[in-house]
């Protein structure tokens, strides 16, 4: 679900990002006021409200911010504003599990701070959107994943085949945070909204033990990092991955190792003819500057016509026609993202589902369907096949143990009426997209 922006915001989100294209070296000194809108809190919290999230630490709800008056909590946070009294609360932590294993942490404003946040981007993520590289598609409007998907894609057609898998170690823990303000200070000097950023990224870090006692850490102390989970932290990452982006093409880079970059926020991939080492080696030189770190564990140099990478849950390479087994650069979903539907899928139908079946056939829709809709590009016949035949073999499991039918239920749940009477969604049936670029 999104909402449509409001014409008056729209047209100044237009202006500044107007004035940020036709003068490139221009700062911008007016913006706080701005922010302190009545119209953009109001659509900041709608905002907010429509991507929901668990509450921050003060365990404040959308539900009850509404039943308490929204009107007046509004009024209430413009006042901070515009007596400059604002202060972020602290953020909560949480861990996330990784598919590698590991946990990333994710960082939870709460509400008030996430509607500020979200009305400090509202303004000023025009002025460096027009900034941003052609070659970044990472939390940007109009923008997805999908798109650097097609990018990268298309570039290996193009015989950029000599490949630099790219990580970095800890992107958004490890921005530093003098840089950033450098950053930001290059296009907004209005020191009354420098100082909110700096806020946020110096707020204090609340995490809780299982025990329910509290640890905090960060606050002024903390010179590095920016909440993966906060409103502003995706625009911040953006504004100083494009400093690298930037200077690859100010040093002329592309020319140099007759390469492309692709970039999604901080995952990365440089797609060369032949000068993939030295593109890596230049990388790694120019993140050090930056104050990041390859992660050397991660990053590898790959040749696509022989040996396949992941990326955005994709993977590239040499692929087979099936009817003819010719060889073609394709992209296809990655095993690791198949994998993870299997198990999302699997968790669902399990025999304690006790939901009626249209409420489990539904959320297994949704889940096939949202899976499908990313995973709707390239070579996909495989992996949709791979996947009907999982949940097939799943619901009719989970159905003959529901109905207590004798057997493997082989005979009364079969594919079509899986498929068909019980309105099962079955991905082969979807539109076909066949690969464009055959390997010569």
């Amino acid at each position: 679900m999104s909402l449509t922006t409001p014409d008056k915001i729209r047209s100044l989100q237009r202006k500044l990002y107007c004035k940020a294209k036709a003068e490139p070296t221009f700062r911008f000194y007016l913006l706080y006021d701005k922010i302190c809108r009545e119209d953009i809190l109001v659509h900041a919290y709608r905002l907010a409200r429509v991507n929901a999230g668990a509450p921050g630490v003060d365990e404040m709800t959308f539900a009850r911010i509404e039943e308490q008056g929204l009107e007046a909590w509004l009024a209430g946070l413009r006042a901070e504003l515009v007596s400059k009294t604002y202060r972020p609360d602290p953020v909560r932590r949480v861990m996330i599990p990784k598919t590698n294993g590991g946990e990333r942490p994710l960082g939870i404003p709460t509400i008030r701070d996430r509607v500020i946040q979200t009305a400090a981007k509202i303004v000023i993520e025009p002025i460096f959107e027009a900034d941003f590289e052609d070659n970044a598609y990472g939390y940007r409007p109009a923008r997805g994943a999908v798109d650097a998907v097609k990018e990268v894609h298309r570039h290996l057609c193009r015989g950029y085949a000599d490949v630099v898998d790219a990580d970095l170690s800890k992107y958004f823990d490890t921005i530093p945070h003098s840089e950033l303000i450098k950053s930001v200070a290059r296009r907004v000097v209005d020191r009354n909204v420098l100082r909110l950023i700096k806020m946020w990224l110096r707020a204090p870090i609340e995490e809780r033990d299982a025990d329910g006692t509290r640890r905090m850490s960060g606050g002024k102390g903390n010179t590095c990092g920016t909440p993966q989970g906060g409103v502003a932290s995706p625009l911040l990452a953006n504004i100083y991955m494009n400093r690298f982006l930037k200077h690859w093409r100010l040093t002329g880079c592309g020319d140099t190792f007759h390469a492309h970059v692709v970039s999604y926020a901080d995952d990365f991939v440089i797609l060369s003819r032949g000068r993939a080492a030295e593109a890596l080696a230049w990388t790694k030189a120019v993140m050090t500057k930056l104050g990041l770190t390859i992660n050397e564990a991660k990053t590898s140099l790959r040749n696509a016509r022989q040996e396949r990478f992941d990326f955005l849950g994709y993977s590239f390479g040499a692929h087979r026609f099936e009817a003819n087994g010719n060889w073609y650069l394709g992209a296809s979903p990655s095993k690791k993202s198949v994998q993870r539907l299997k198990t999302r899928i699997g968790d669902l139908l399990v025999p304690s589902n006790i939901d009626p079946w249209p409420e489990v056939c539904d959320k297994l829709n949704r889940s096939l369907r949202g899976w499908s809709n990313y995973f709707g590009y390239g070579s996909r016949s495989k992996a949709y096949r791979s996947v009907d035949q999982y949940v097939f073999e799943r619901a009719r499991r989970f159905l003959t143990r529901r109905h207590k039918v004798q057997g493997r239920g082989n005979r009364r749940f079969t594919f079509d009426v899986i498929h068909r009477e019980l309105g099962v969604l079955c991905l082969q049936r979807l539109p076909r997209v066949v690969p464009s670029c055959a390997l010569r």
